[in-house]
């Protein structure tokens, strides 16, 4: 269906064309005064100067026309040459039972659907997740059920780093540590355990260690480099060791994030590609895309207009190693082959912008993407404690993602159980569910882009623009709707009424901005728009409950109509927190 504002801007331009106007300056918008007006519409400050006219006098002309247009409860013209316009309630009404009708809420889909591949997560194998994981999994799940919601094919990509230097490394600290595993004997020719020679607790061990060695160590670093030359090259032991700490992580990663709410569609990571390596770089030496330049192979990426320096894209180290640009390319073209994406989006830290300046440049110069295909970097802040710098653990280190969602839920538990006595199992669980709420709003509501900071304090307070407040208001109407229920009324046969107050045709007015927000939301791909969408209807909700008896309302019908506003404010919530990647306990 179409949004509120195309339709109100539909009738504002026809009364324009009427007064003998440009059709084109009639474009409606949100009042920035709601205190006077709830929609507005600045055409005639345009059509002034055009027309060399003063803009009151056509705010004048268009208002006498508008003022005959039902749709309009209140049409004025108001110095120096605004249009304040309030819609009627009779058209508001009929345009939320429209939306409560169509599927999605009205939400249009695509005139083109789009194959979205979205790349975030990546994590390395054999090392935990960590805090700095936080943002590129919620933003980029967000995102991914939000172009989802839009009507697109969306693939989410966790893209795993477990094929560089840092395979090595394990492989050789797990070899000092233990030397008799058959998978270091060149000799052997038979079948390999199933099992792992470690657990995901060794393996945490065991990378920091090594990783310390090898800057500290240059004989060690040198044999973690022989590791990996064994590993790329087809060690039979080493790639059995190699899929082992892949299984164990893997199935750690998927616990961590499945706590998260964040689910990937494809686990693929830099090893998948290994095999399209060579033919990725002879394929860039042939079309003289790729040249050397002290002894590396690189692609020239520079371009005329750079105001700054774009170094250019290295394919091959001078030792013929591969880089991160090189498995980043060779997925490029998997993903073409495989999936033909219309567009590629990469939720990373903002910090490697110009390191993805450069890989999207080479793939389109080399052609590694069609002329059509999108290529996008949206680049995340990071998020720091109260101090302003990068959030740590109390003794300084970096905390580990599970350790800041066990601290979160321990805060949320003691809140939830300090306010109301609730049984064990049920406070344990709902805690889990607010926590994660409280997470993932304190971040989202953040512009992805900005820094912002973590405060574990107001983002589980149930005051304020919070994802605890947020779920307090949809359990709230959850509560009323089973108390009318067992009062006797049937959801399925309520229906909405035209407002009867201000608060009531305000949060009418919130309700009718969700397509206009949905298609925001994914055209910017901004979870923010969402976070904001959702704060205003629960401002909006709670103001009309404070100021509606709705239980004790004697006239039935004027109550089946605040029941169904009620309804339908709880279902889109719920679906608005679903994109956000959360969900809401039946009771707090």
């Amino acid at each position: 269906m179409e949004k509120l504002l195309e339709l109100l801007s539909e009738e504002l331009k026809q009364a324009f064309e009427d007064a003998g106007y440009d059709k084109n300056l009639g474009k409606a918008t949100i009042s920035n005064r709601p205190d006077l007006c709830e929609f507005q519409c600045n055409g005639a400050m345009a059509g002034a100067k055009q027309l060399k006219t003063a803009p009151l006098l056509i705010a004048q002309k268009v208002a006498e026309i508008l003022t005959k247009n039902p749709i309009f409860s209140e049409v004025v013209a108001v110095a120096p040459g605004f249009l304040n316009l309030k819609l009627d309630e009779g058209h508001l009404k009929a345009y939320l039972e429209q939306m409560t009708k169509e599927d999605k809420f009205g939400v249009k889909e695509p005139k083109q659907k789009k194959t979205i591949m979205i790349d975030y997560g990546g994590p390395n194998v054999a090392k935990p997740l960590h805090i700095g994981h936080l943002r590129s999994a919620i933003i980029g799940e967000s995102i991914k059920r939000i172009a989802r919601y839009q009507g697109h094919q969306v693939i989410g990509d966790v893209h795993l780093g477990d094929w560089g230097q840092p395979m090595g490394l394990v492989i050789n600290e797990l070899k000092l540590r233990k030397p008799d595993l058959i998978y270091f004997d060149d000799t052997y020719q038979g079948e390999y355990p199933q099992d792992a020679p470690f657990s995901i607790t060794e393996l945490e061990d065991i990378y920091p260690t090594a990783s310390k060695k090898s800057k500290e160590d240059s004989e060690f670093k040198e044999k973690a480099m022989e590791a990996t030359f064994r590993l790329q090259n087809g060690d039979r032991g080493y790639r059995a060791l190699w899929k082992h700490i892949l299984d164990v992580s893997v199935t750690d990663l998927k616990t961590i994030y499945d706590k998260l709410n964040v689910e990937f569609d494809l686990w693929k990571g830099e090893s998948d590609v290994d095999h399209k390596l060579a033919d990725m770089v002879a394929y860039m030496k042939e079309n003289g895309y790729a040249r050397i330049s002290e002894g590396a192979l690189v692609v020239d990426v520079k371009e005329e207009t750079d105001t700054k320096e774009i170094p250019p894209c290295m394919i091959l180290k001078s030792d013929g190693a591969a880089l991160y640009n090189t498995t980043d390319l060779a997925t490029i073209m998997e993903r073409m082959e495989v999936y033909q994406p219309d567009t590629m989006i990469y939720v990373v830290d903002k910090r490697q912008d110009l390191y993805f300046e450069q890989v999207f440049r080479c793939a389109k110069k080399t052609k590694l993407i069609g002329e059509n295909t999108t290529l996008k970097f949206l680049g995340f802040g990071t998020m720091n404690g109260k101090d302003g710098k990068p959030f740590k653990t109390r003794d300084g280190g970096v905390m580990r993602l599970e350790t800041l969602l066990k601290e979160t839920n321990e805060e949320m538990y003691r809140k939830i159980t300090t306010n109301r006595a609730m049984e064990e199992e049920e406070a344990v669980q709902t805690a889990k569910i607010v926590a994660l709420a409280a997470i993932k709003y304190g971040d989202l509501s953040n512009q992805a882009a900005k820094d912002y900071i973590f405060d574990i304090d107001r983002f589980t307070s149930f005051e304020g623009d919070t994802g605890p407040y947020l779920l307090y208001t949809i359990v709230r109407i959850k509560s009323i709707l089973n108390k009318y229920v067992e009062q006797g009324g049937n959801l399925d046969n309520v229906s909405l009424k035209e407002a009867g107050s201000a608060s009531e045709k305000n949060l009418m007015l919130e309700i009718s901005k969700f397509n206009s927000m949905i298609e925001t939301a994914y055209e910017e791909t901004a979870p923010h728009k969402v976070c904001a969408f959702l704060y205003d209807m629960a401002n909006a909700f709670n103001t009309f409950y404070h100021d509606t008896k709705i239980l004790s309302e004697e006239d039935k019908d004027k109550q089946a109509g605040y029941i169904a506003l009620l309804l339908l404010t709880k279902n889109l919530l719920e679906t608005c927190i679903d994109l956000l990647g959360f969900s809401a306990p039946d009771r707090m």
